[in-house]
């Protein structure tokens, strides 16, 4: 095993134990949408759709309504502004953690959701693990999407 295989190891352990909460939440989040869809008359193709598409778990459960009812885009847009505004200041709260990641910073700054924004604001990255690696690896996201057949 060379030295940058250790590495990866190295993150990916020291990450692991951090991404567990991460997993348990996307998990039931994933499932509670899928059942939600749907209920609201949904297919298996649409939740696949909207994972594929949407980086923001919360538009997703607000886009049932928004696909049920009359299209309006400028409130469609008015709502994911006002859901996802959060997200500047977790990235602005964060410059300080990813300073010396290059322009890794801005695939970290726009990876953050709720959990990983938590992790990684509080998380302790021991001297031997590299930062970037470690915090690629806690901003790794976890979907599964269920689909309950009538």
């Amino acid at each position: 095993m060379n030295s940058r295989e250790r590495k990866i190891i190295t993150a990916l352990k020291t990450a692991f134990p951090n991404t567990v909460p991460i997993l348990a939440g996307f998990l039931f989040l994933g499932i509670t949408y899928g059942i939600y869809m749907r209920a609201s008359g949904f297919g298996f193709l649409y939740p696949m759709l909207m994972s594929l598409t949407v980086f923001a778990g919360s538009v997703e459960f607000v886009a049932v309504n928004l696909l049920l009812g009359a299209f309006n885009p400028l409130q469609a847009l008015a709502v994911t502004v006002m859901l996802n505004a959060r997200h500047l200041f977790y990235g602005i709260s964060m410059l300080d953690k990813y300073k010396g990641t290059g322009w890794k910073k801005f695939y970290l700054i726009f990876g953050l959701c709720d959990e990983s924004f938590s992790i990684n604001y509080t998380a302790y990255i021991p001297e031997y693990v590299e930062r970037f690696k470690l915090m690629r690896k806690s901003l790794t996201n976890y979907r599964v999407y269920v689909i309950i057949k009538q």
